[in-house]
C-alpha cells in the first residue's frame, strides 16, 4: 500500500498566495474529494500533486520519495477528456505503454491489461472507434481507462464528470466506485458538486479561499453506495452540513435581508 503525503504545502504566484499550509494524506484504495468555493485552490493543489505545477515550499512525497514532476505513480483525468482524436479507443488506452517509462514491460501483458480495462469500462464494442464517434460519457471512460493503463498508485481527477448530464454522471459515479475496488488506486477527486463528493468519497476535504487552506475534513460513514442512498437522512445530513461549511467560508453574501436591501437600492 502506497501513501501520498502533503505536509505544510504552500503555493504562491508572485505576490498572490494561492495555498497555505496544506496537510493531507491519501493511501492506495482510498477516495478523497476536494470541495470548496471557486478560487480556493482545489485544482491548483491537484496539479501540484500531479507534478504539473510546482509548490513554493512544503513536503510532497509518495512513500518517502519527493515528487518533483509527473510520474507513472500518478495519472490525471481532466474534464475535457484530453484524448488523441486521430487514435482509436484502444490506441488511446494503450498510448502510455508506448512511452519510454513503459517500454521495458512485456508487450502482451500491456495488450491484456488494455483489453481488461476496455471490458471493465464497457468499451469493448467501440474499441476501434474514434473519440468523435463517442458520447461524452464514453469519451470520459476512455480517458479513465487510459489513465489506469499506467497502473498508477494514485488517480487524480479534476471535475471529470462536470460536463456530463445527470443520468450519465450517475452511471459514471457507480463505475468509478467499481474501478476503485478493482484497481485499488487511491483517488484524489476535485468537484464543485457536494452530492457527488459525499456519494463517492471516504473523506471530503473542504477548502476555504483567501488564501486556499483546509477548513474541515469530513469522514463519510455510509453503507454501500447505491443511488437510493442519496435520499437517506444520513446522506442528506452530510450534504447539508458540508454545503453550509462551503457557504460559510466562501465570503459571498447569503443573508437574504442584505440582498433585499441591495435590490431596493
Amino acid at each position: 500500500m502506497s501513501t501520498l503525503l502533503v505536509s505544510h504545502l504552500n503555493k504562491r504566484f508572485g505576490a498572490f498566495e494561492a495555498l497555505r499550509d496544506i496537510n493531507l494524506t491519501l493511501q492506495s484504495g482510498e477516495f478523497v474529494a476536494l470541495v470548496g468555493a471557486s478560487g480556493c485552490g482545489k485544482s491548483t493543489l491537484l496539479r501540484i500533486v500531479g507534478g504539473l505545477e510546482t509548490r513554493s515550499n512544503g513536503v510532497l512525497e509518495i512513500d518517502g520519495v519527493g515528487i518533483t514532476g509527473p510520474g507513472h505513480d500518478r495519472a490525471m483525468v481532466f474534464q475535457d477528456y484530453s484524448l488523441y482524436p486521430w487514435l482509436s479507443v484502444i490506441e488511446n488506452v494503450r498510448f502510455c505503454r508506448g512511452l519510454k517509462a513503459y517500454r521495458g514491460q512485456e508487450a502482451n501483458e500491456a495488450v491484456r491489461h488494455a483489453d481488461l480495462l476496455l471490458e471493465l469500462m464497457g468499451l469493448t464494442r467501440v474499441r476501434n472507434s474514434r473519440p468523435d464517434q463517442l458520447s461524452g460519457g464514453m469519451r470520459q471512460r476512455v480517458a479513465i481507462a487510459r489513465a489506469l493503463m499506467a497502473q498508477p498508485d494514485f488517480l487524480l481527477m479534476d471535475e471529470p464528470f462536470g460536463a456530463l448530464d445527470t443520468q450519465t454522471r450517475e452511471v459514471m459515479h457507480d463505475l468509478i466506485l467499481h474501478v476503485k475496488e478493482v484497481e485499488k488506486s487511491g483517488i484524489l477527486f476535485v468537484t464543485h458538486d457536494v452530492e457527488e463528493a459525499v456519494y463517492l468519497a471516504d473523506r471530503v476535504v473542504v477548502l476555504a479561499p483567501h488564501p486556499g487552506h483546509i477548513d474541515s475534513v469530513w469522514h463519510i460513514d455510509l453503507p454501500k453506495r447505491t443511488q437510493d442512498l442519496k435520499l437517506a437522512p444520513e446522506f442528506l445530513h452530510y450534504k447539508r452540513e458540508i454545503t453550509q461549511r462551503i457557504r460559510a467560508t466562501s465570503g459571498m453574501v447569503s443573508d437574504l435581508s442584505v440582498l433585499a436591501a441591495l435590490a431596493a437600492g
